[in-house]
């Protein structure tokens, strides 16, 4: 399967009908929680690369969520483009155009992560080092004082790579994280879904990183890849959930 970064953005479309898709994109990523409020999105020239467009069009999309009232901009050295708020009324129809023209691809993708997240978690718990566990609890405890929204999700960023790096192999490093920008703009960062279920999420993984982290320092292969494969799901049940909320 082809690179789906861009999903449906990669054919070859008239300036006005990409701006409106690249417009749909943005909103969506915003609205299931890679970019939580409070967050920087990259830079025009980033976003411009990952999306396979040209940094005008990025422009244009992002001076309408702008106007929109879900961007703001702060000029400076520290400045950029500040999501404000995460999911309007408004956002909805572009949610749901966006998720329904992606979602083969992302189902087949959230699979393929899901089974390698059992692949690394495995490794992790047969290749960790003492160094690596003690990173591990680290994470783990930054992640559970971690605030709701934005601390958490960057703090369950930094416990997911901790793992990745435990596993001891940079291919599977590169492969993950690779297919994981084919789901998140914001990749190596999770969606994090809506305001309303973000709790009962942060909640389920705290869980589920407690018993992964214990399975990996304990060298039980088996149990961490079970567990690693179930959590990376979370991803398609947050985007199941986006979908019906948007088509509602």
């Amino acid at each position: 399967m082809g690179d789906d970064r861009a999903g449906a953005l990669g054919r070859p479309i008239a300036t006005a009908s990409r701006i409106d898709e690249i417009t749909d994109r943005l909103i969506t990523a915003i609205a299931i929680g890679e970019y939580l409020p409070g967050s920087r999105l990259p830079s025009e020239r980033a976003l411009a690369e990952s999306l396979r467009v040209g940094r005008m069009t990025v422009r244009a999309a992002l001076a309408r969520l702008v106007e929109r009232g879900l961007l703001e901009t702060q000029r400076g050295r520290e400045g950029g483009s500040f999501v404000r708020e995460q999911w309007p009324t408004s956002s909805s129809a572009s949610v749901h155009r966006t998720l329904s023209a992606r979602w083969e691809s992302l189902r087949d993708t959230s699979e393929a992560l899901s089974r390698l997240y059992g692949v690394i978690s495995g490794a992790a718990a047969e290749n960790r080092s003492d160094t690596d566990v003690a990173v591990l609890h680290e994470r783990l405890n930054a992640f559970r004082n971690a605030g709701s929204g934005l601390p958490s999700q960057k703090a369950d960023e930094l416990l997911h790579l901790a793992i990745i790096d435990a596993a001891g192999n940079a291919t599977l490093r590169d492969v993950v994280i690779e297919l994981e920008s084919r789901i998140s703009i914001a990749a190596p960062a999770h969606l994090w879904g809506s305001p309303e279920g973000m709790r009962t999420m942060e909640a389920r993984a705290l869980v589920d990183h407690i018993n992964l982290v214990d399975a990996i320092a304990a060298g039980n292969a088996d149990e961490a890849s079970a567990i690693g494969r179930e959590h990376a799901k979370i991803d398609i049940e947050l985007l199941e959930s986006a979908l019906k909320q948007a088509g509602i």
